[in-house]
């Protein structure tokens, strides 16, 4: 059972070359039937591993060095099933906004990324 939805940016500074950038994840929470919650990671719609684990972490566009990421910016989606929650029944006749089939997919990257640092100025 999905316990929690939420789109994580993720920061990320390389320690060996300086580079800055920042991912937007989909994140879901899951609780087995054994009563374990595990996380799951999405980005552009593919599944990846956690960017919060050391061996995981994506390489550095520079240099490929790993580096951890950190939490910058969360954003908890609502799960179904809230009262009183407002709602629109899908037609099954017809399709709904048949249009977003066609969208451009929302790049996990396609936000400002962090101001570029000159190490040599301080």
């Amino acid at each position: 059972m999905i316990t929690e939805l939420a789109v994580e940016r993720v920061a990320f500074t390389c320690g060996a070359c300086g580079h800055r950038w920042s991912v937007d994840y989909d994140v879901q929470r899951y609780l087995d039937g054994h009563g374990d919650e595990w996380e799951y990671f999405h980005r552009d719609n593919t599944v990846v591993p956690s960017p919060y684990v050391p061996e995981n972490a994506p390489a550095c566009a520079r240099c490929g060095h790993r580096e951890t990421g950190r939490l910058v910016a969360r954003r908890p989606v609502p799960l179904p099933g809230v009262a009183g929650a407002p709602r629109i029944r899908v037609p099954a006749h017809a399709l709904l906004r048949p249009e977003r089939h066609l969208a451009p997919l929302l790049r996990s990257d396609g936000h400002p990324q962090p101001a570029r640092v000159d190490p040599a100025v301080s």
